[in-house]
């Protein structure tokens, strides 16, 4: 089907709540609304038939709306009147009985394109909705590759992941979300990890039933704000850019013009095609059952000092031992170096370089552990690009770079990541050209790591400011990030909060409205060490939900195109 490069695209966010009928009249009127922008694309938040508030699975069947029913028929015509393509979510009556959470692509003509069905529910969805049985569909529009997915679809990677694989150059995201955090992280990060469009619509007001507010909240200690839709509805290009997003408490339409070609470009700054250099025989635990997949046993120590090293030369050997010795004198046991590789230019020279590091570090680094990355040879004399962990001993970890990259095209990639048992917890290196696939951090997390340092080179904006927080949260691994520039952003530490499940008592903070963020805590722009607490037995916990686990519960029967 032929594609136009240039359309526009438009998201409306408002409330939905139990009257079906005034919530049909809600989607008609947003999407009159939406039209007066004169959008080619239009997307309504999920749950538009119903809030999502089921007396029991009965009642959850009879609110869902049937294929062809009135409901659908009304969307179908309204769209045929002002000749858009739309999306509606709705929880859909299905013939055998069930009920599921879909998105539904309809085109200006009301042919339905593409039925979505949501593949990771959170909490008490569960109890109600059937989920996907097989992979998102990309539909071919005149306007571009299109796929769609639903709110906890794009809290973990794996769902929209596989449609940017099957070739959707605009992935359309409809919400039903109190989660502050999926605006400000996993919105856009799902956007740039893939380098597609990104259109996602929202909800406001309460996604409970309004006269059970008070008694939910109370009985939650949830408060009444977060009982509501979080808003910020958001267009997102493929760099991470947010191109226009609607307010937090407001119902309304936001726009944006897009190319949509840009989205087939998925080359990094320094020329790696991110899709071509993945590596998807490696790739094999994240397609495989989990109850097969327990994870090891995950001992690490309730809290842990670390610190982030920001340099002022990335090749003076003399600050980074001073800083180190400054970092382990104040107590910190996990320290990250950014990246001090040498001169590239010259590999052998580089090689030493390296060597020279390894012994003056080790010399001053006392009971703490540093990482840095630097030039290696491997068994067979090949040069790689390392990740290392010293120790007093010396070398205590090495992780070469597993996927190829065009900066460090030298490098001869390695087959695996590798891990290491330290008293505090089980630790991980990871290098900058590992560290932008969301795959390397699922296979971390399924290898029970509680901490991962990473001596960063970024080349891209969105790596620090959403990128590796995001990270840090899909997985619940504590990150420490120390980056060679602060051109993209400063170094941090993530530190996972105790308190995360959501309907669960929270002992050490009030219920915020983040769903999965940890504790950020960003260095200054100069030159410096940054200290802060990390907790790695707060990885062991990755229940978002109750039946809600960020691993255990991943789509992984629906993940082929990532294992392909």
């Amino acid at each position: 089907m032929s594609e136009q490069t240039s359309i526009r695209v438009a998201v409306a966010q408002f409330h939905v709540g139990a009257d079906m009928a005034a919530n049909l009249s809600s989607c008609l009127h947003w999407l009159e609304q939406a039209a007066q922008c004169s959008p080619d694309l239009v997307v309504l938040p999920e749950f538009c038939n119903h809030l999502s508030w089921y007396d029991d699975k009965q009642h959850c069947f009879d609110v869902s709306v049937p294929l062809g029913g009135p409901f659908l028929t009304a969307i179908a015509d309204k769209v045929i009147e002002l000749g858009i393509y739309a999306v509606v979510n709705c929880t859909v009556q299905r013939d055998d009985g069930s009920a599921t959470g879909s998105s539904l692509l309809y085109s200006p003509q009301g042919e339905l394109l593409a039925d979505n069905t949501k593949q990771i529910y959170i909490g008490h969805e569960n109890d109600f909705l059937e989920k996907a049985t097989r992979e998102g569909p990309v539909a071919a529009t005149a306007l571009g590759r299109v796929g769609l997915y639903a709110c906890m679809d794009g809290v973990i990677n794996e769902t929209p992941r596989c449609l940017a694989l099957n070739g959707a150059q605009i992935m359309l995201n409809s919400l039903n979300s109190f989660a502050t955090d999926e605006a400000s992280l996993h919105i856009p990060v799902r956007a740039a990890e893939n380098k597609v469009f990104v259109v996602a619509a929202n909800k406001v007001g309460p996604l409970v039933p309004e006269e059970m507010l008070e008694a939910i909240s109370a009985g939650t200690g949830i408060p009444l704000e977060f009982l509501c839709g979080a808003g910020e509805s958001q267009i997102v290009a493929p760099d991470g850019t947010v191109l226009a997003m609607a307010s937090r408490d407001q119902s309304e339409v936001v726009y944006a013009d897009i190319d949509v070609s840009a989205a087939d470009d998925k080359r990094r700054p320094d020329g790696t095609d991110i899709f071509a250099s993945r590596r998807p025989r490696l790739y094999q635990a994240i397609a495989e059952n989990p109850s097969g997949q327990a994870l090891p046993p995950m001992r690490g120590a309730a809290e842990v000092s670390a610190a982030v090293i920001q340099l002022r030369h990335a090749a003076d050997i003399e600050e980074a031992c001073a800083r180190v010795e400054e970092a382990a004198s104040a107590g910190a046991q996990l320290i990250s170096l950014p990246p001090m590789p040498g001169d590239l230019e010259q590999m052998e020279q580089a090689v030493i370089f390296g060597e020279r590091l390894i012994a003056a570090v080790s010399a001053v680094c006392q009971d703490a552990h540093v990482a840095t990355a630097i030039v290696r040879r491997d068994g067979q004399g090949a040069y790689q690009y390392c990740a290392v962990l010293l120790g007093a001993e010396g070398v205590v970890l090495t992780q070469p770079q597993v996927h190829a990259s065009s900066r460090f095209a030298f490098s001869a990639p390695a087959d695996q990541f590798k891990t290491l048992d330290l008293a505090c917890g089980r630790v991980a290196v990871v290098t900058s050209d590992d560290s932008f696939y969301p795959e390397t951090f699922r296979l971390l997390a399924l290898a029970g790591v509680e901490v991962a340092l990473l001596p960063l080179s970024p080349l891209e904006d969105w790596e620090l400011h959403t990128g590796l927080l995001e990270r840090s949260a899909e997985n619940r691994i504590n990150l420490v990030v120390a980056p060679d520039t602060t051109q993209h952003g400063p170094g941090f530490i993530s530190s996972l909060q105790t308190d995360f499940t959501v309907m669960t008592e929270w002992q050490e903070r009030p219920f915020d409205g983040l769903l999965s963020q940890p504790q950020w805590h960003r260095c200054g722009s100069d030159p410096g060490v940054s200290l802060h607490p990390v907790r790695p037995a707060n990885a062991a916990n990755k229940v978002v939900s109750r039946n809600t686990d960020l691993l255990a519960d991943r789509p992984w029967q629906l993940a082929g195109a990532i294992v392909r």
